[in-house]
């Protein structure tokens, strides 16, 4: 059985001022049917540290912002918890040695530096996310799109999401665990734990004249 890799880059633009959520359902797609790859797996990973991957269901409806109501949503909620960085000195990040380096190393000013809230969203959210490949299609379910969050909202920047396409360019054959059939995973009481106590009578004779 053949074993295959793909690797690609996809290149992003963020536009600053708010955080985007970049729809990359189509691309990521594309770089799965280009690759050949018929079964195996599909890994969405961000290059930075202030960005995030989410398989999420498209809202369709867009705001005055341009997002999706249901990245509104998700954005409002991670300001509650993770509220913007709108002063200096709101979180202990960054601290003046960081901010030093920032600027050592060609930033425009200490200000970028101040991005602690979307360090912070990334971490909750993750910088990945992996779906599968069935019969060379990328099975995301029957409402879910492939989102590229960036946090950061200090600047407009260039930004990269890293595709990586696995697997065999040959048939699985059957996928049906158990024979396709219902896996119950219900708690499933013992005789000891639904044997008679005394204590049921009375409330057993009030349920029974009801």
């Amino acid at each position: 059985m053949e074993f295959k890799v793909v690797q690609k880059e996809v290149e992003l633009q963020s536009r600053g001022w708010i955080p985007t959520f970049h729809d990359i359902s189509d691309e990521v797609m594309a770089i799965v049917k280009e690759s050949g790859i018929t079964n195996g797996i599909c890994t969405v990973v961000s290059h930075h540290t202030t960005c995030s991957v989410m398989v999420q269901e498209s809202s369709h409806d867009l705001d005055s912002f341009d997002l999706e109501y249901l990245q509104h949503d998700l954005l409002d909620i991670m300001r509650k918890m993770i509220p913007d960085y709108s002063e200096e000195g709101q979180y202990r990040h960054p601290g003046p040695i960081h901010a030093s380096f920032g600027l050592h190393v060609g930033e425009p000013g200490s200000y970028t530096s101040m991005n602690t809230d979307g360090h912070l969203r990334s971490s909750f959210f993750g910088r990945s996310e992996t779906l599968t490949v069935k019969d060379g299609v990328l099975d995301g379910g029957e409402f879910a799109h492939i989102y590229f969050i960036d946090w950061d909202h200090v600047r407009a920047r260039r930004r990269q999401a890293n595709i990586t396409v696995m697997g065999t360019t040959e048939s699985v054959g059957d996928r049906k665990f158990n024979n396709g059939e219902v896996v119950n995973t219900l708690r499933k009481f013992t005789d000891e734990e639904k044997k008679y106590m005394p204590e049921f009578d009375f409330q057993k004779r009030k349920y029974e004249q009801e």
